[in-house]
């Protein structure tokens, strides 16, 4: 995922590339042709693959006026599905002519019952039946067709997600190939989205496949785990890219809702909270002046803050750790040495969880017994859900109060400028 023009489209482009497949190849020259507009020239493509034990790193390149290196290339099933299946039948190239008298419908083949059950699964219809048609105007021009019911309708009066749903599925996708998608939620709902990247999952395991895709909707990387996320992102020395990354990463930096004057790269929303009101404490307007951002695992803040130590970014940035890491590049570590759920609940009970109750507005006795009680949790990531299960409280709502009362009662003066003094420096520097 990216912003537009980060390059996302070409990974693709470059990756479909980089095999000889059959039975339709591709070559460079396909996706970065030579133009009335600019020449292609001094362009190299270099990929690694693996096969068993054995790994190469090899290149397709135009020193000058022709792409060489193509004989050389390993041979892998691709199948590269671009951005003309979201257009409306009707407007595609030469589809007009199937609308002329005489046009009859030619072959159709029929999805299977498993092709059709996950038609129906995704897009959340109930089909009886669904299929790719051609007609005498030439089997070059396939057109998808739907049936629910007695009600038999084309591509011409399908909804976009009808459209691309089924030709996403009408597709015969070779086992151990790569399967190129370019913004692959297009034209679909949310639950939709979802749905299409289960089955992709379900079917990426099926057959062995790799599955490559772009995108930029939060719904479809929530569906992902963490190392199936790479942000290409643009910084001051062009581009990097960035494995691992939460969706409220990705989603913050194609986003441009705010314009903080700092970006302040957190592990995590629990981390984001109490960065906040360690910041309210030492003084609000710096917390006004930047925008936190969670990226996930602690590898990507590992990663950004050596982008961070090379002044990589746009505009400042600091980056976190959560206190149970260990010191790294252009990172700051968060107080105390541990976890923060840690940190703040075991501060608070040496305080005596002086006031929390009436933060959330419980009982004292009701509000300390559930508190202790949480911590008698091996897992310290769910001690907030527990002890806000039995007050009542949701888990957002408690963690900011925990947060406020530690870094307002427990933080030590040191612990509270070790994490101001340096977003007052980057703010000094804007």
């Amino acid at each position: 995922m990216g912003e537009n023009g980060s390059g996302k489209s070409t990974v693709l482009q470059a990756s479909a590339a980089a095999y000889r497949s059959t039975p339709k190849d591709r070559y460079a020259s396909d996706f970065f042709p030579d133009t009335p507009f600019e020449k292609i020239e001094g362009a190299t493509i270099r990929y690694s693959y693996r096969q068993g034990l054995d790994s190469q790193t090899k290149t397709v390149r135009k020193p000058t006026n022709r792409w060489r290196g193509n004989p050389d290339r390993p041979e892998r099933p691709v199948e590269y599905v671009d951005l003309r299946r979201i257009q409306p039948v009707g407007a595609r190239v030469g589809y007009a002519r199937i609308l002329k008298t005489g046009v009859a419908e030619g072959v159709f083949k029929a999805f299977d019952e498993t092709r059709l059950e996950r038609l129906t699964q995704i897009v959340g219809k109930q089909y009886t039946g669904a299929g790719i048609s051609v007609t005498n105007a030439g089997s070059d021009k396939p057109v998808p067709v739907l049936q629910m019911g007695a009600v038999r309708y084309s591509g011409f009066h399908q909804g976009a997600g009808e459209i691309a749903a089924a030709e996403l599925l009408a597709v015969d996708y070779p086992k151990y190939g790569i399967v190129m998608i370019d913004e692959v939620e297009t034209s679909l709902h949310p639950r939709a989205q979802r749905r299409l990247m289960r089955d992709l999952a379900r079917f990426a395991r099926d057959k062995e496949l790799q599955i490559v895709l772009t995108t930029h909707s939060p719904y479809i990387l929530d569906e992902l785990p963490p190392e199936a996320r790479i942000y290409l992102m643009d910084g001051a020395n062009g581009k990097t890219a960035v494995t691992g990354v939460s969706p409220e990463f990705a989603m913050t930096r194609m986003d441009d809702e705010q314009h903080p004057e700092c970006d302040l790269y957190v592990e995590d929303a629990r981390a984001a909270t109490l960065v906040s009101e360690i910041l309210v404490v030492a003084d609000r307007d710096l917390l006004a002046r930047a925008k936190l951002i969670p990226y996930g695992a602690a590898s990507v803040g590992m990663a950004l803050g050596i982008m961070a130590s090379e002044n990589r970014f746009p505009r400042p940035s600091l980056v976190f750790l959560d206190g149970d890491q260990s010191a790294a590049p252009g990172c700051i570590i968060l107080p105390g040495d541990d976890a923060p759920e840690r940190v703040v609940f075991e501060g608070l009970q040496q305080a005596g969880w002086r006031g929390v109750a009436e933060r959330i507005g419980r009982g004292s006795a009701e509000t300390i017994d559930a508190l202790n009680n949480a911590m008698t949790l091996a897992n310290h990531h769910d001690w907030i859900k527990s002890s806000g299960d039995r007050l009542v409280v949701g888990g957002e709502i408690l963690w900011q109060a925990l947060a406020s009362s530690w870094a307002t009662g427990c933080a030590t003066q040191e612990q509270i400028t070790s994490i101001s003094q340096p977003v007052t420096d980057a703010l000094s520097f804007t």
